[in-house]
Order: structure tokens, then sequence, then C-alpha cells
């Protein structure tokens, strides 16, 4: 099967076969790849008198270009996202924590049907009410934000392998 100057298809080699180049950012020089420089040009690096550059696709997913509905538009050869993402308070849902405690003086040192109270002694925990409202719900100054602002993980299951790109082949005409 021929394959078009300027595919790209994934290889599950560690080198590049004979007529195929890694994608990997190498900048090449023209005048050794003129077929494909004519292709895609300085789109992805290079001077565009001397040097051109392959796409970068090591630790990269390929997306198409344009704007499908509802999406975000994407330009060839731009870069998206990020390996990890630190949220902010800004980022999460609206939301409260409510901890219910009791102004009673602890009795128990188990925490199986009490709540928190006053503290005596070793115990820190009060009976429930057996009918009625709970007791006082603690103000929001008591119960604080917690984490350590660290960024997490922010990637799908993936498998890594080599993208290659083609410089020999068919030229693809516009039709």
């Amino acid at each position: 099967m021929d394959s078009y100057v300027g595919d790209i298809r994934l290889f599950a080699g560690n080198y590049a076969p004979r007529g195929w180049l890694l994608c990997n950012g190498a900048v090449l020089n023209i005048s050794e790849y003129d077929t494909l420089f004519t292709l895609i040009g300085t789109a992805y690096g290079g001077d565009g008198q001397n040097t051109f550059a392959l796409p970068d696709l090591r630790g990269r997913v390929p997306v198409g270009q344009g704007t499908g509905p509802g999406l975000t538009p994407r330009v060839l050869s731009q870069v998206y996202g990020s390996e990890s993402v630190t949220l902010s308070t800004a980022q999460l849902p609206q939301h409260t924590h409510t901890l219910n405690a009791t102004a009673a003086t602890a009795t128990s040192a188990k925490p199986e049907g009490m709540l928190l109270a006053q503290t005596g002694a070793d115990n820190l925990y009060g009976p429930l009410p057996s009918s009625g409202p709970l007791p006082e719900t603690m103000t929001a100054s008591t119960v604080s934000a917690a984490g350590g602002n660290q960024a997490h993980a922010n990637i799908m299951p993936t498998m890594a392998m080599n993208y290659i790109i083609a410089y020999v082949g068919i030229f693809p005409s516009r039709n």
C-alpha cells in the first residue's frame, strides 16, 4: 500500500522505517525533504528559508483541526492541554461542609451514635438527642479549608508508541 507524503501513522517499532520520519519535532533542511516541506511548510517550526520542523507528537494526542459542534476551535499545529493541573477554589462547585456538634459535656470516647461535644477528661463525644432538632451547627470558621494546593495528574490511560510521517510516497492532490 502506497502512502501519501505527509501521512502520519502510529508505529510500534522504536525507529522510523525507510521513507518515514519520527514525529519528534526535529528541524530538517528543506533541501533534503523539499516534497514534505511543500505540504507542511513551517506550521510546526523552522525558518522557512533553510529549515522546517516536523510535528512533535511525543507525549501528545493529535486532535482534528477546526470546530466541532459545541467545541472549542482547534488550529493546525497549536498545542493544547497540560500533563498536570492545580485546581483553584474558583474551579470547584460551590458547596458547604456542615458539622453537627453539641454544647453538652462529652460522655463517651466512642463516636458511634454520638456527636462531637465539649471535652471532659478523655471523652470527646456526647449523645444524639432522641427527638427534636440536631444540636448546634458549628460556624463556618470552625471548619477550615484543607488541601495541599498541589497539581494532580491529568492524563487518560495511555500507551506510548511512535508517530511517524511519510516523506516519500504519492504527492496528494487537492481534489
